[in-house]
């Protein structure tokens, strides 16, 4: 079990640097993103990062202090977000994006991709201990 807790914080350190990573290119290019709506800002933009982030740190404050299901719940939806940057690809075909949006884009949701297993393999055997899961 300390080999996946090990790995659920790097990858969650490695997470928010890529949800920031591009964020921070979605915030300062927020323009040439295809099919953007109009009305986003900025700091919209680098407010929700915030937010997400937010759910993060509290699942992972929770996970230390003892309420392990609670804080891997909130970890697993923070990392579940980040597979919400595959929605770009929903305004706009991948073609229609440059390289550095398709490399911040697709970093999120791989690094997201594995911290949500990580937060699967973390969350069975206590359903197991609990007599919750087969």
């Amino acid at each position: 079990m300390i080999h996946r807790n090990g790995a659920l914080v790097v990858l969650g350190l490695l997470y928010a640097v890529a949800s920031l990573i591009h964020f921070a290119h979605n915030a300062e290019y927020l323009s040439a993103y295809p099919n953007l709506p109009a009305w986003l800002t900025r700091y919209q933009v680098y407010g929700a990062w915030l937010f997400i982030t937010a759910i993060g740190a509290l699942g992972y404050t929770l996970h230390h202090r003892g309420k392990t299901m609670l804080g891997l719940l909130l970890i697993g939806v923070y990392a579940a977000i980040g597979l919400d940057g595959l929605l770009h690809y929903g305004r706009a075909p991948f073609t229609h994006h440059t390289v550095a949006m398709n490399t911040t884009i697709l970093f999120e949701v791989s690094v997201a991709a594995c911290l949500l297993l990580t937060v699967a393999t973390l969350v069975v055997p206590h359903l197991k201990a609990r007599g919750l899961h087969d």
